[in-house]
């Protein structure tokens, strides 16, 4: 078997397999846990039941998700969208893990009928069985190995019994390592080493290296990751690329003109299935060669040669029209498949399509249609030099004898080769003419229901012939997943931003020796909405402020930042002291059970007196502006983050507040930003405030939300949430 993990010097070894049956050897050896306890196991079970590759997941300690701890046999690559599995997700190692019991998938099209997700991923002929790693208390994860496409349909009950106890005695050894405190060490993974030396029986480096050098067709090696090994000079001149800079390269990125997804993929589905497998490539202008691809479980032989037959077929020149072709249409898919699924809202999926689809069709302007209370509605469009030409169809009701609306309702494709073809069927268009000759009207169907519409317009007349509808109709289906899954974004996004607003003050009280402003700034990413809050409100005859930050961004933060601002509020109310407020909310919080911290800071203002009676709950410090101009960072005594400790207490200090003092209190979002450190923040907005702290307050509030925006660039990662409370004579 290919697989052999080394051990180390002065490291214990863990011997999984003693030379008898694994399922007749005993569940729980003697043998002390050491350093390659994983790497040991899988490679052990591959080479009993003659498997491949495989790998091991692990449970994590804090959730319940399996990661991938060591892979053997393929790159990891192959298997990147499943490094971390949720035990619920329908991939056969969480069925494993989650059922207990070993599931086995016999071919290409059973794991196309029952796990689709990995299939669209390697749609190649292989085997996989996925057995847990459990003992009768607990599941420590769970293990996978793979066959090629040969492997007969059933797993045998042999292959079944290996399995099965390697697995139980693994996961007897892990339980052992949980007892002892003493957890697997990060392995490396395992792919076959290069031979060292030469082979019994086998011609010497040299002579071979000679005998490779006289034949007459190419021939190149390849590792496990795609990289060359060897090429030999008649494969470098049929490729036209000099040895020196193919040598530890991959094939497909060191040719330009093999640089293309398909190619890759034949690497990929030779090494999965085990099957040796053939493909022919244009090298420009005009000669194809043949490639043949001969897999073992340490990489690949390459065959090159060329390709006559076809070359005779094809001796005429590329055609003179500049028009891609196939090849490079299934790139531009591909690219555009993987664009889609980053596009956020609907703005991103229209300008997807203005940037990606339109151009590569040919198409000059383009329009995105939907429907809400059965009528259309435009969500957005591109290339008008007039948009009311547009926007003027948004509310017609789908009952409406045109183009858009008929799509929409039917679901079926209508293209429109001129505004002639246009207007004989839709006499209304003649009304409404929007400059361009030619359309195709592709109806957007998500789970087997219209979302949508997408209008391509071209400026000349167009004939669509079949085979470029069909393209035109495929292409319509990724842009229609996007769409569903951007417009329940933007209706989550809007009943988010509904809620913030609704939560968070519309105005600050007018409040006798206190001047206030306030700010609030959304993260430029993800739901541009979080848990800061903020509130300034009358405490019997004085005032009281808080600022805090639940943790999270999302709706559930939001609720949540409305239940602990409207408590601070009642407890205030009946009169509490700041540090009874701060218990009391902490409380609140795990009452509600619902997980998420806050931090909070609270402030009991006596501006007659000059003094303000603070508590901290894991805030960060304010700042305090002197009326000479200096400033201060407020050390304050503290308790722990709000919704962690039931017996918490928190400490209050009074600081200070001569009249034109000024308080800053602000969430993390206005200091913290990734690769910045947070005392270094601190300071310079202590810098920056005793610069421009004589400025009004409102001003000055705009004036340090727009610091940060410079110092953090444009993109902001959190909320930012500013209250500044200025003492007056």
């Amino acid at each position: 078997m290919f697989l052999g993990p080394v051990a180390r010097p002065c490291e214990e070894v863990v011997g999984v397999s003693d030379g008898q049956s694994s399922a007749q050897a005993p569940a729980a050896a003697g043998t002390p846990v050491g350093r390659p306890l994983l790497s040991l196991a899988l490679a052990s079970m591959m080479d009993e039941v003659h498997a491949h590759s495989g790998a091991v997941y692990l449970l994590a300690s804090d959730q319940p998700v399996l990661e991938m701890a060591v892979m053997a046999g393929l790159p990891r690559a192959f298997a990147a969208p499943w490094e971390r599995v949720g035990m619920s997700a329908p991939i056969p190692v969480a069925d494993a893990a989650r059922e207990r019991e070993l599931v086995w998938v016999g071919g290409e099209e059973e794991m196309a009928r029952r796990y689709p997700r990995i299939a669209v991923v390697l749609p190649y002929p292989f085997a996989l069985a996925a057995v847990p790693i459990a003992t009768e208390t607990a599941v420590y994860g769970a293990v996978f190995v793979t066959w090629p496409g040969g492997h007969p349909p059933e797993l045998s009950d042999r292959e079944r019994e290996h399995l099965v106890a390697a697995c139980g005695r693994l996961a007897v050894r892990l339980e052992r390592a949980a007892e002892i405190g003493v957890p697997p060490h990060a392995e490396s993974d395992l792919l076959a080493s290069p031979l060292v030396g030469g082979m019994a029986g086998t011609l010497g480096t040299v002579e071979a290296a000679r005998m490779v050098s006289r034949l007459p067709y190419g021939l190149v090696s390849l590792d496990l990751h795609g990289r060359i090994g060897f090429v030999n000079a008649a494969a470098a001149e049929l490729l036209n690329v000099p040895v020196s800079r193919l040598l530890g390269t991959q094939l497909w990125a060191s040719v330009p003109w093999l640089n293309d997804p398909v190619y890759e993929d034949r690497y990929r589905a030779a090494l999965m299935s085990q099957h040796t497998s053939s493909f022919v490539a244009l090298r420009p202008p005009g000669e194809w060669l043949s490639f043949r691809l001969y897999p073992s479980t340490t990489g690949l032989s390459v065959r090159i040669t060329r390709s006559r037959a076809v070359s005779e077929m094809n001796r005429a020149a590329p055609p003179a029209d500049g028009k891609p072709s196939r090849l490079v249409t299934m790139s531009q898919v591909l690219d555009l498949a993987s664009a889609l699924t980053e596009a956020v809202g609907v703005q991103d999926v229209v300008q997807l399509v203005a940037d990606e689809i339109a151009p590569a069709v040919g198409s000059q302007a383009l329009v995105v249609l939907g429907s809400r209370a059965n009528r259309l509605r435009v969500l957005g469009h591109r290339g008008y030099r007039n948009p009311r030409v547009v926007e003027r169809f948004d509310g017609t009701p789908l009952s409406e004898p045109m183009p858009g609306t008929h799509v929409l309702r039917t679901g079926v494709p209508a293209f429109f080769e001129s505004q002639e073809h246009l207007e004989r069927l839709y006499p209304a268009r003649l009304a409404t003419p929007d400059g361009f000759a030619a359309w195709a009207y592709l109806p957007l169907i998500a789970q087997g229901r219209p979302v949508g519409t997408c209008v391509l317009s071209y400026a000349e007349p167009h004939h669509f012939p079949t085979e470029e509808r069909a393209v035109m109709t495929s292409l319509a289906g990724l842009i229609a997943q996007a769409l569903e899954r951007a417009l329940l974004y933007d209706a989550k996004h809007r009943l988010a931003h509904g809620l913030q607003e609704a939560l968070l003050p519309h105005s600050l009280p007018s409040l006798p020796g206190i001047e206030a402003a306030a700010r609030y700034e959304p993260a430029t990413q993800g739901m541009d909405i979080g848990g800061d809050f903020y509130d300034l409100v009358r405490a019997q005859g004085k005032a009281a402020a808080v600022i805090g930050d639940v943790q999270g961004h999302n709706v559930t933060a939001a609720g949540l930042m409305g239940q602990v601002r409207t408590a601070v509020r009642a407890y205030t109310a009946v009169g509490q002291a700041p540090e009874e407020v701060m218990r009391s909310t902490n409380r609140l919080l795990l009452d509600l059970g619902a997980e998420l911290f806050a931090s909070c800071l609270y402030l009991r203002l006596d501006p007659a007196h000059g003094r303000a009676v603070m508590s901290r709950a894991g805030h960060p410090p304010p700042l305090l502006r002197r009326p000479d101009g200096k400033v201060r960072v407020l050390d304050l005594a503290g308790g722990p983050l709000l919704g962690v400790d039931a017996s918490a207490v928190y400490p209050t200090t009074e600081v200070a507040l001569a009249p034109g003092s000024l308080l800053v209190l602000y969430t993390d979002g206005l200091v913290e930003a990734p690769g910045t450190d947070f005392e270094e923040a601190l300071a310079d907005l202590g810098r920056h405030l005793a610069d421009a702290g004589d400025r009004p307050l409102n001003e000055l509030a705009d004036n340090l939300v727009h610091h940060r925006r410079r110092t953090d660039g444009e993109e902001r990662l959190d909320d930012i949430a500013l209250l500044l409370l200025r003492a007056i004579g």
